[in-house]
């Protein structure tokens, strides 16, 4: 008899901003399998069980070792930081194994938690963008990026900025600035949700790009939005009196 796979999205990090089912996946599981940096997060559910794990670009040797798992008969919680749906493994899950039982698990996403640091920066459409281009040509997010500038989305970025992209970042903000103000609102929080979060109340034309890493979420606001009391507010179009 087969085992089940859990997709857990763990939120941030930490269960303060976990799920109660995440909490019960990773309590009642065999095994759990993980990316190395983020299994830190849920080390406290780790003894007893088996544990694979492996660094970055292992996305689908983790989701093989899964399913050998549930194979064996074991339930096994394959884990993902934020929401399990969003930049997270619960597709490459289902794609690799419609012959299990699988379950996935939503959690806290980036932008959100990045969001409730901010005030309300996402009150009304937004969109997600991710400035990695290890599995999208540059090309495509030019030109999602284009887009979501051009129809006044508020835009959450995510992956802004690495050692091997330093400028991708400059480059999208150079993009949605053909359609926004260089005083639109913008903020960057690193480490959201997580232990050293740090938060910067900016505007779109004085980015420090010095201050973003690929621990960092960025969102910029549409053209309603504004800054008060240091904290970002766009209006979902009440008659606020």
């Amino acid at each position: 008899m087969f085992g089940k796979v859990f997709v857990v999205g763990i939120g941030p990090g930490g269960r303060d901003n976990m799920t109660f089912r995440a909490d019960k996946a990773l309590s009642d599981c065999h095994a759990v399998v993980g990316y190395s940096g983020y299994l830190k997060y849920v080390e406290d559910y780790l003894p007893g069980k088996e544990v694979y794990s492996t660094g970055m670009k292992g996305e689908i040797d983790r989701c093989r070792m899964a399913i050998q798992f549930a194979r064996e008969g074991r339930d096994v919680a394959v884990v993902s930081t934020g929401d399990a749906g969003l930049y997270g493994m619960a597709g490459p899950i289902l794609e690799m194994s419609e012959d299990l039982e699988v379950e996935i698990i939503p959690g806290i996403s980036a932008c959100f938690s990045a969001a409730s640091d901010l005030g309300g920066p996402i009150m009304h459409d937004f969109v997600t963008i991710s400035l990695s281009d290890l599995m999208t040509p540059w090309e495509t997010i030019e030109r999602r990026l284009r887009l979501a500038a051009e129809g006044d989305f508020v835009i959450s970025i995510y992956n802004p900025r690495s050692k091997g992209r330093p400028d991708y970042l400059k480059m999208a903000v150079g993009i949605i600035s053909e359609f926004r103000d260089e005083r639109t609102p913008v903020g960057i929080v690193r480490n959201s949700g997580r232990e050293g979060t740090e938060k910067r109340v900016t505007r779109l034309g004085s980015i420090d790009y010095e201050e973003v890493d690929m621990m960092s979420v960025l969102i910029v606001g549409n053209s309603n939005t504004f800054i008060r009391n240091d904290l970002i507010i766009t209006p979902r179009g009440y008659d606020i009196l």
